[in-house]
């Protein structure tokens, strides 16, 4: 988009491109989303950004009214395969705040030096502005959701020092951490001890939740996760293995819509509720969630492409919206597509470990890849364990997917179409065929969500 394009994005508040980027007034010194319901600026006094902490960097505090930093997240990062994307898929599972911009390097193979290069030349911001910016926003959520002390919230987010928190938090939100918590609103914060951080996790367009919750209701392996409630009303409850520690989260199916605006098509979000044993996984936990439940798609793009074509357009008319659900652990997912929902729930009552606080039918946590090798050597499944466990096969977020679809080729007992669904799911990639499929090269680059508009009208066979 030129830059004229994204005037007209901002003049009639169109929220297809929330996210996509953001634009700051200098006569103000805010930056907001293009959707944000203020008098549009005149156009010699904006200016746009790739990404928030662009933004930030360049001295422009967040809206209060259009709230910048909740928007869902560019769908870009999600859909490239490139080192950018792959290195904001990591920043956004918090590899930043826990390994450090080398650990980030290590990880996409490149020197820190030329990660930071190629994210400032193209985002503005390099990888310790950008987890700056989430952190920032992490302290917002646990300011405004929870009654924690301050200097906990502070170090839960990420930060250093207390004195870091604080200035981060006057230079993003013009305000002091106690002023930001005190224009909350109301009702934000749970009245009930023990409640959870309730979040709105966000997305864009229109979302069909429906065919997710019933896919995912198919799929649920008892005592790691289970969707409970009438169709329309249903929740999703899991249990999640994190970098610090462990959560539980709730997520309820009938999505939440802002009030009609002037914006097209705001979109909306889903409500949840996360427990968490250490509040420093909040980032990554949200993150997670956001792939489950494939919430940074850009339905607009997915929609007009597929819609274009005479077999499908009747399907995407019937379901605009319709998204292909991820996972919050990659590795786990892998084990499952090879093993199968029974043998999943067998390992899990075999080796799966007990949460220290179990929920209703929530009782353990899906067995780690090292325990699998060791519980099934020679085996299938104690190979992929293996591969896993010693980093032969990565599945990260910031995997490359050629690299990891050809080393779960190479473990024995993994099939073409178990490697493919592995990275259609695990690792989010919206352009996968099944093994031996032809399908219109008028698909690309959405496939996998073709596929998935198919399946829903039982119009593919289910693998």
């Amino acid at each position: 988009m030129d830059e004229d394009t994204r005037y007209e994005a901002v003049r009639s508040r169109d929220a297809r491109f929330d996210g996509a980027f953001f634009f700051a007034v200098t006569t103000t010194g805010i930056y907001c989303r293009p959707s944000c319901p203020a008098v549009p600026p005149k156009r010699r006094n904006v200016r746009f950004f790739a990404t928030a902490a662009a933004a930030q960097g360049a001295g422009f505090r967040a809206c209060r009214r259009c709230r910048p930093d909740a928007v869902p997240g560019s769908a870009e990062w999600n859909a490239r395969a490139d080192a950018v994307g792959r290195a904001m898929r990591l920043i956004g599972d918090g590899v930043v705040d826990r390994e450090g911009v080398a650990g980030l390097a290590a990880r996409l193979g490149y020197s820190a030096r030329q990660v930071q290069r190629q994210l400032t030349a193209e985002l503005g911001a390099g990888p310790v502005a950008l987890a700056r910016a989430q952190r920032a926003h992490t302290a917002r959520v646990l300011l405004q959701t929870t009654t924690l002390p301050v200097t906990r919230i502070a170090f839960a987010a990420g930060f250093a020092s207390v004195r870091q928190f604080n200035d981060t938090i006057r230079d993003v939100y013009a305000d002091t951490p106690t002023g930001v918590r005190a224009v909350a609103p109301r009702g934000s914060r749970p009245d009930t001890p023990g409640a959870g951080i309730p979040l709105r996790l966000a997305y864009r367009g229109p979302y069909r939740s429906g065919p997710v919750f019933d896919q995912l209701r198919r799929e649920a392996v008892a005592g790691v996760e289970e969707v409970t409630g009438p169709p329309g009303e249903r929740v999703l409850r899991r249990a999640l293995r994190l970098p610090y520690g462990t959560g539980i989260v709730a997520v309820d199916e009938r999505p939440g819509t802002p009030r009609p605006g002037r914006g097209a098509h705001p979109g909306g979000w889903l409500d949840a509720r996360l427990h968490l044993t250490d509040l420093r996984d909040l980032t990554t936990a949200v993150q997670r969630l956001r792939r489950l439940f494939d919430l940074d798609a850009d339905p607009y793009a997915v929609d007009e492409r597929l819609g274009a074509d005479p077999r499908l357009a009747p399907l995407v008319a019937a379901r605009p919206g319709l998204r292909v659900p991820g996972t919050v652990d990659p590795e786990e997912f892998a084990v499952r597509a090879l093993v199968g929902r029974d043998e999943a729930e067998r390992l899990v009552r075999r080796h799966g470990k007990a949460l220290d606080a179990p929920c209703g039918s929530l009782t353990h946590l899906f067995p780690e890849p090292g325990v699998l090798a060791g519980a099934e050597p020679g085996s299938p499944l104690g190979a992929l364990g293996a591969a896993l466990a010693d980093g032969a096969v990565r599945l990260d977020a910031g995997a490359d997917r050629d690299d990891a679809q050809q080393a779960l080729l190479a473990v024995p007992g993994v099939d073409p179409a178990t490697a493919a669904t592995v990275r259609a799911r695990a690792l989010g990639d919206p352009d996968v065929a099944p093994p031996g499929a032809d399908l219109p090269d008028s698909w690309r680059p959405w496939r996998t969500y073709a596929v998935q508009h198919l399946r829903t009208a039982g119009d593919w066979e289910l693998p």
